[in-house]
């Protein structure tokens, strides 16, 4: 893997949402995490060597609205009669 698809800096962040559509509910929580203007690429939780763990609001000022950005998407969802929850979890920047 080229050093430029490493990520240089790394941040938490979660959100919740609740919709009795999944994928709306999925929506919902990537507002509330602040990601939702990103296009995220899954990958695994290995945190990258000499990547640095900055503050939510820092690694927001970062993300730019329609980039390509590499996360780690953890998902808890119920499944009721009215409606869904989903959490995402976890962002790494390669920047």
């Amino acid at each position: 893997m080229s050093k430029s698809m490493v990520p240089k800096r790394l941040f938490f962040t979660k959100g919740a949402g609740r919709h009795k559509e999944r994928l709306t509910s999925f929506e919902l929580a990537l507002r509330d995490a602040g990601i939702a203007a990103q296009n995220l690429v899954r990958v695994s939780s290995i945190f990258p060597p000499n990547c640095k763990l900055v503050p939510r609001s820092q690694g927001l000022k970062y993300l730019h609205p329609g980039e390509v950005v590499f996360a780690v998407v953890a998902e808890n969802s119920t499944h009721g009669r009215w409606s869904a929850s989903i959490e995402s979890d976890s962002l790494a920047r390669a920047s």
